[in-house]
């Protein structure tokens, strides 16, 4: 008898330490999915604000007395640029509002140029810039659904108890600057 109380409390013992595991390691890869997809929003933030210089020297060739609008283009991109990797989610996203206003800004003194709307660089680079655009969009939606595991996971029983022991809690989600 006491063999047998023996053997069901080491089968219980490894099945909680096996539980323990494996909570602890889908904690954990449900928090790099996340690390992953800001890392994602990050490098098309990044490509976004490498294509402004560009587009602000294709509009300045054409509308040298804009100096402001470029200007602000400029202060804007090197403002997202310093926002990614390190920054909180909110100062990314209110980086990337000011940059939408400059680069508005921006297409908007380009589209009074009709010189510059038919300039194949200037078309290109609003190309790239929309496709960047739909990347961005999707790399956000991509972030918020691996928040959105996380969060649940952590929020519920079992993981709630695992999680603080994983060093893993809930993220914020990423709100769009528009």
């Amino acid at each position: 008898m006491v063999r047998l109380l023996l053997v069901v409390v080491l089968v219980l013992a490894v099945a909680v330490l096996v539980g323990f595991v494996v909570g602890y390691n889908k904690l954990r890869a449900a928090d790099v999915r996340v690390a992953e997809a800001l890392s994602g929003i990050d490098v098309e933030l990044t490509r976004r604000a490498a294509l402004i210089p560009a587009l602000v020297q294709a509009v300045a060739t054409f509308a040298t007395h804009e100096t402001a609008v470029l200007g602000r283009a400029s202060t804007a991109q090197a403002a997202l640029t310093s926002a990614t990797g390190g920054a909180s989610i909110e100062q990314r996203s209110a980086a990337e509002r000011n940059l939408d206003a400059a680069v508005s800004g921006v297409l908007a003194v380009g589209s009074t140029y009709p010189q510059l709307n038919s300039s194949n660089n200037f078309l290109n680079l609003q190309e790239n810039l929309a496709d960047t655009e739909n990347k961005l969009a999707f790399a956000r939606q991509y972030y918020n659904d691996a928040v959105a595991t996380l969060n649940r996971l952590v929020g519920t029983i079992p993981w709630v108890y695992l999680a603080p022991l994983a060093g893993v809690s809930e993220r914020e989600y990423y709100r769009s600057p528009h």
